[in-house]
């Protein structure tokens, strides 16, 4: 064998040995072998090329294939038809609340604001934003929603020829008929039509309307503070009206109302100087529009929330039309709703010659706890006076109403007080007023209503839940764990929203935020025996082209039902001992709290017979600024609790709508109050009682009664020695009679009944 040949049989069996060589897929003469041939760089770069031109192609033959439709339906709006449960008709609403102004009628610097905020490239580009057409259509594959990056014109397209709806078809008509539009007219025929077919919320389309509906002024009369603004509304409507935002709106609304300035002195359009001396221009407040007189304005709020929340509508979209929807108002209960507020409430207050009566808001929903339909709603004394409806409001704390579910949470978690015994109805706590808890990492020592000490100084949870005895649920808390209790809330129907203090047992409160209706579902889901109750106010919603589907507003167990039956148990023992008093009745069986928070800002009765779950509420809020401030002194009296007006509202209302009903009793068959608890023997007197008379010692206490066999709470003055205060005879005024006048004390921090 020659050296050449030698040479290349070394080579063979080299190859052969090296792992490289084997993984590489090449044969001899460092040929590509098996699947490995068919990639390439030039097979890949030829596929990528080939695939853009037929991207091209197709993108030029629907140029070609696709003409500009008619106006969508928008431009032809029709009516959304509102009934009670009944079927009678409660409203129609959806006229086109339009008027079509020419550009020049719109000032120079009010259209730059527009694009500065929308499409600063307005003038320069094509009519078409092809990286924003490309996020619109990788988010809609993907189900991630929409994308912003429209142009103006492509705006414009969606608002005129199409619809709303998020779908790639839509999207790739769009991104067509923009490009033609933008050859076929001038940029200023353009910006027109952007203009005079945006919606802009509060019933209005286009900018002459929507001038009138913020600011009372036509369009050209508006300010560039008050066109910036207008700017900024546009991209949410809903969510950034000042009159109803939220304050996380709010503050997104104030952000690109910002922006619209800055991007204008990034454009050269307006002078850093002068930018500096222009401020936001509050809008003033909303009209109802006609035949929304009275409730009718708050009920299709609550309708219209709750429909574009379970179907995605966009406000415009709603606008447009063509809604048939039923509530589940019933137009009898309503009324009784209506009258209890008038009768125990308003035509107590003189609104124009006292302060405190011109601040005070009312709030009501009323829920059936078997179904969850909300069959009353109370907003407030008109859109004209006040545009947010109160019972939908989250401004606000919940107060002592929270208590009970601390206790919920106690109960279905098994937890145990400090010295190991379970929480039960019939647990002993300490009821000392500023009573420093123990067993949490932040100091807390809340003071009891009027600074009372109740107990020897130990007293039930019954009792402490009768009288919303602060320091025994303040220690309860931190037993119970203020993140248990959270969960347990949520479970019940409250919502997670900024404002929830985890770690922090002031938590037992009610220091968070919540509304009516959330109430509503905690205290209806309590009444269904622990099964989740979401209230809704949509009986039936129905449309030609759109589905509609109801959530179920009953569930599975949210708490176990021996949990909701002690609770229920409990809470009767308020409404037949308690702070709940006021609403004792033959005609019907009551289970409630009262609820005060701090500085007396708000007070909420919240109860509910086996037939009927009530939530009233009252808000403190100073005409003009939307400042919450104190009820102390509503309709000349003292401190306005939860035991005085929404009480007496509650009782009037829950009279008149169970009339001619035959009410039933609770069904507590799994109710379970605890092993009774024996006070350990003391002889130093109670605080509560160095005020009105001697304490006995713990030796003349009689062990706590077994609820389950006699009232949930005995008589305390008998029983523990404490002094009751739902009696007369005190030196005290008692907070819970209707018209006491107790002395005005400065405000303590979470003093909250």
């Amino acid at each position: 064998m020659g050296r050449a040949e030698a040479r290349k049989a070394q080579q063979q069996r080299s190859a052969r040995r090296s792992p490289r060589g084997r993984a590489s897929g090449k044969g001899q003469a460092g040929k590509r072998t098996g699947i490995r041939r068919f990639f390439t760089w030039k097979t890949i770069l030829g596929t990528l090329f080939g695939m853009m031109l037929l991207g091209m192609a197709a993108l030029v033959g629907l140029y070609f294939y696709v003409d500009a439709p008619n106006p969508n339906a928008t431009a032809t709006a029709q009516s959304n038809t509102y009934k009670y449960s009944d079927g009678t008709v409660m409203a129609r609403v959806g006229e086109m609340n339009r008027e079509i102004v020419p550009i020049e009628k719109v000032p120079k610097e009010i259209q730059t604001a527009f694009i500065a905020i929308e499409n600063k490239s307005f003038y320069e580009d094509r009519g078409v934003d092809f990286m924003g057409v490309a996020r619109g259509l990788v988010r809609t594959a993907t189900g991630k929603g929409a994308a912003g990056g429209s142009t103006i014109t492509q705006q414009y397209v969606k608002n005129f020829y199409l619809t709303q709806d998020q779908t790639a078809t839509r999207k790739l008509k769009e991104l067509v008929i923009s490009l033609k539009v933008d050859q076929k007219m001038t940029k200023d025929e353009i910006l027109a039509g952007y203009l005079n077919t945006s919606y802009f919320g509060r019933g209005a389309y286009g900018i002459q309307a929507a001038a009138q509906a913020y600011y009372g002024v036509d369009v050209e009369k508006l300010t560039l503070e008050q066109g910036a603004y207008l700017a900024a509304v546009l991209q949410a409507p809903s969510e950034y009206d000042w009159a109803t935002a939220s304050q996380k709106g709010k503050e997104l609304v104030t952000i690109r109302f910002n922006g619209v300035f800055q991007n204008m002195v990034e454009m050269g359009a307006l002078d850093e100087a002068k930018r500096q001396t222009l401020k936001f221009q509050e809008p003033k407040q909303p009209k109802p529009a006609p035949g929304l007189e009275g409730q009718k304005g708050y009920l299709k709020q609550a309708a219209d929330a709750e429909l574009r929340r379970q179907t995605g509508m966009t406000a415009a979209e709603l606008q447009a039309g063509g809604w048939e929807i039923q509530l589940n108002i019933d137009p009898k209960k309503q009324a009784a709703l209506e009258k209890a507020v008038q009768d125990e409430l308003e035509s107590k207050l003189d609104r124009k010659g006292r302060p405190v009566d011109a601040a005070v808001q009312a709030g009501a929903t009323s829920v059936d706890p078997k179904t969850g339909a909300i069959v009353a709603m109370y907003g407030g004394t008109g859109l004209n006076d006040h545009w947010a409806s109160n019972a939908l409001r989250t401004d606000f704390q919940p107060g002592s109403t929270f208590k009970p579910v601390v206790l919920a949470s106690a109960l279905e978690n098994d937890e145990v007080t400090q010295d190991k015994k379970p929480i039960t109805p019939n647990a002993l706590y300490d009821g000392t007023s500023k009573r420093q808890v123990v067993g949490s990492k932040i100091p807390f020592n809340p003071q009891n209503q009027d600074d009372k000490d109740y107990g020897t100084p130990l007293m039930t949870v019954q009792e402490a839940t009768n009288f919303s005895v602060n320091s025994v649920y303040a220690q309860m808390i931190v037993d119970v764990g203020p993140p248990a209790a959270k969960k347990t809330a949520i479970e019940l129907g409250m919502k997670d929203r900024n404002g929830w203090p985890e770690d922090k047992p002031a938590m037992s409160l009610g220091t968070m935020s919540a509304n009516t209706v959330e109430m509503a579902a905690v205290y209806a889901t309590l009444d269904n025996h622990g099964k989740k109750v979401t209230p809704s106010i949509i009986k039936t919603a129905e449309h030609a082209e759109r589905e509609f589907k109801k959530v179920e507003a009953v569930g599975g167990q949210a708490i176990s039902r021996e949990t909701a039956d002690t609770v229920t148990k409990v809470l009767t023992g308020v409404v037949n001992e308690g702070s709940g008093k006021a609403v004792r009745s033959s005609a019907y069986e009551a289970a409630g709290k009262t609820g005060t928070t701090e500085s007396n800002v708000a007070a909420w009765f919240t109860a509910y017979t086996p037939e009927l779950v009530t939530v009233v509420a009252m808000f403190g809020e100073e005409p003009g600024t939307g400042k919450q401030t104190t009820l102390t002194g509503t309709a000349g009296g003292g401190r306005a609790g939860g035991s005085s007006f929404p009480a007496e509202i509650w009782k009037a209302y829950t009279l008149a709508a169970l009339k001619g009903v035959s009410t039933a009793k609770f069904d507590l068959s799994e109710a379970d109050m605890g092993p009774v608890q024996t006070p350990p023997r003391s002889t130093t007197p109670s605080a509560s009682a160095s005020t009105t008379s001697p304490s006995p010692s713990s030796s003349q206490i009689s062990p706590s009664p077994d609820p389950s066999k006699v009232s949930p709470n005995p008589d305390p003055s008998k029983s523990s020695g404490k002094p009751d205060p739902t009696k007369s005879g005190s030196t005290k005024p008692d907070p819970t009679k209707s018209g006491a006048t107790p002395p005005i004390q400065p405000p303590f921090p979470h003093q909250n009944q």
